[in-house]
C-alpha cells in the first residue's frame, strides 16, 4: 500500500512517521489534502521529497501540525521553509538538518512559529541573523540544540539569553566562534536552564561555565565534551551553585582534575550519575570523594582514567550501590578494587572491565556471586579470566543477557561453550570466531557475534 493509498484511507491520522522511505510529491501532498489532523510528522532522510511535496503539505495540514522533522531531504530548500513559517502557526517541535537551508528559512520560522518549544537545528549556512531572530521571536522556547554551526557567534547566545527566558535545555556543539561570553549570557537570562551540553567548543573557557554554576540553580545535567580549555574552577563554581545536579558527563577534558570532581562531589550529593572519559588528571582523590559524598550514585563510568586505583572503588563500594559501572582501561584496578563493588553493590546490571590487565578470575567470582542482577558484563582484553571464571558465570549469573570477550588469551572454546550454553538468558556473545566450536555454533549460533570475519 502507497503513502497515497494511507493517507486516502486514514484520514484521522495524528502521526506519520516516513523516515527512510523514498516518498514522494505526490504522495506528500496527497497526506495534507486528506489528513487535516495529522500533528506528528517524521521526514527525515525522505531522498525522494522536494520543495513542492512539502508546501502541499503544509498548504493541506500545516494548522494542525505540532511537530516536524526534516534531515539530509537533499531538494528541500528555504522555500519548503517559509511554508512552515507561514502555515504551521501551531507548531512546537522542529527538528531541521539541512545543508541547503540559509538564513532566510529559518527567519521566516521563527516569526511565524511563535509557540515553538523544541527546536534542533543543524544548517551549516546560516548565521547570527537566524538565530538572532529565534531570539527575538520564540519567547516559549525550552530546548534549543546547536549543531554545526560554524558562523554563528555570541551575538546569537546574547539574544538567545535574552528572549528565551524559559530555556530549560541547551546543546552546543562544535560551534567553533562560541566563547564564554555567550554562556555567560545564557547563565544570566535563562535562570531555568537545568540541562546544558557543551561539545567540542573549543573557544568556551571556564568562565562561561563558571556563569552557569552561578546563576542556573535548577541545572540537573552537564555535559563537557572535547572542551580542553574549562579548568576547575568551572567545576568548583557548578558544585558551589547546582545543588540539584544528577548528572556529569566529562570526555577529553584535559584540565579538569580531582579538585573539581571533588567540589562536585562535595557540593552536588544528590548525584546520580558519572560519567568521566579520558580525563587523565582525575585519579583516586577525586573518585574517593564521589564515594563518600554521593551516596545516591548509581552510574558510574571513569574509561581510561589511567589514575583511578583500587582505593576509589573501595570507597564507591562502600558509599555508592551502583547499578552501572565502566571501569575499561584503568589499568591500575585489580581483583580487590571489582571486589568492592561486586560487594556493596548487588544491583549492579552492567559491568565493563575491559582492558584491565590486574583483574582477573577471582574478580569475576566475586562479580558472579554478588551481583546477581547482572545482564551485560564486557571482559574483552583482560588476559588474566580464564575458563575458570566463566565456569562461576555460567553457575550463578542466571540474568546475564550479553557477554563480550574477544582478546581473552586464557578463554579457550570449552570456555565459549561453558558460557553459551549455561547462561539461560544469554542473547549476544562477542568472541573470535577461531574459538567457537562447530557443536557450540550448531547449538548457540544466533547468539555468537565475531569482531571479523577471520578472528
Amino acid at each position: 500500500m502507497g503513502l497515497k493509498s494511507v493517507a486516502e484511507s486514514c484520514r484521522s491520522l495524528r502521526s506519520l512517521d516516513l523516515q527512510g522511505s523514498y516518498v514522494g510529491d505526490l504522495g506528500l501532498g496527497t497526506v495534507g489534502e486528506c489528513c487535516k489532523q495529522l500533528e506528528d510528522l517524521n521526514l527525515r532522510f525522505c531522498e525522494g521529497l522536494t520543495d513542492k511535496g512539502l508546501i502541499e503539505l503544509l498548504l493541506g495540514c500545516g494548522n494542525s501540525l505540532r511537530s516536524l522533522g526534516i534531515a539530509a531531504c537533499a531538494r528541500i530548500t528555504d522555500v519548503a521553509l517559509e511554508a512552515v513559517g507561514s502555515n504551521c502557526k501551531y507548531l512546537e517541535v522542529l527538528s531541521l538538518d539541512s545543508e541547503l537551508i540559509n538564513n532566510k528559512g529559518v527567519l521566516v520560522v521563527a516569526k511565524g512559529c511563535r509557540f515553538l518549544k523544541v527546536l534542533k537545528l543543524q544548517c551549516l549556512n546560516a548565521t547570527d541573523e537566524a538565530l538572532i531572530a529565534v531570539g527575538t521571536f520564540c519567547s516559549l522556547l525550552e530546548s534549543l540544540a546547536l549543531y554545526s554551526f560554524p558562523r554563528f557567534t555570541d551575538e546569537s547566545l546574547t539574544a538567545l539569553g535574552k528572549g528565551c527566558k524559559r530555556l530549560k535545555s541547551l546543546t552546543l556543539s562544535d560551534c567553533h566562534f562560541l566563547s564564554d561570553k555567550g554562556l555567560e549570557a545564557i547563565a544570566s537570562g535563562c535562570a531555568e536552564l537545568s540541562h546544558l551540553e557543551v561539545n567540542g567548543c573549543h573557544n568556551v573557557k571556564t568562565s562561561g561555565i563558571e556563569s552557569i554554576g552561578k546563576f542556573c540553580r535548577n541545572l540537573s545535567e552537564l555535559a563537557l565534551l572535547y572542551c580542553q580549555k574549562i579548568g576547575d574552577h568551572a567545576l568548583s563554581e557548578v558544585g558551589r551553585g547546582c545543588k540539584h545536579l544528577q548528572a556529569v558527563h566529562l570526555v577529553d577534558c584535559a584540565s579538569i582534575g580531582d579538585d573539581a570532581i571533588c567540589s562536585i562531589a562535595r557540593g552536588c550529593r544528590n548525584l546520580k550519575k558519572l560519567h568521566i572519559r579520558r580525563c587523565y588528571e582525575v585519579g583516586n582523590k577525586g573518585i574517593i570523594s564521589v564515594g563518600q559524598n554521593c551516596k545516591s550514585l548509581t552510574d558510574l563510568g571513569i574509561p581510561f582514567c589511567d589514575k583511578v586505583g583500587d582505593d576509589a572503588l573501595f570507597a564507591v563500594g562502600r558509599g555508592c550501590s551502583l547499578q552501572h559501572l565502566n571501569v575499561s582501561g584503568c589499568y591500575l584496578i585489580t581483583d580487590d578494587g571489582i571486589t568492592a563493588i561486586a560487594r556493596g553493590s548487588p544491583k549492579l546490571s552492567y559491568l565493563d572491565m575491559s582492558v584491565l590487565q590486574n583483574a582477573g578470575d577471582s574478580a569475576l567470582i566475586e562479580v558472579s556471586e554478588g551481583c546477581p542482577l547482572l545482564k551485560d558484563l564486557v571482559l574483552s582484553h583482560c588476559r588474566q579470566i580464564t575458563d575458570v571464571g566463566l565456569t562461576h558465570v555460567e553457575n550463578r549469573l542466571t540474568m546475564l543477557e550479553t557477554c563480550h570477550i574477544v582478546y581473552c588469551s586464557s578463554i579457550t572454546s570449552a570456555g565459549v561453550a561453558t558460557l553459551v550454553s549455561g547462561c539461560p538468558n544469554i542473547k549476544k556473545v562477542l568472541v573470535e570466531k577461531w574459538k567457537v566450536s562447530d557443536r557450540t555454533k550448531r547449538r548457540a549460533g544466533s547468539i555468537l557475534s565475531y569482531l571479523c570475519v577471520d578472528l
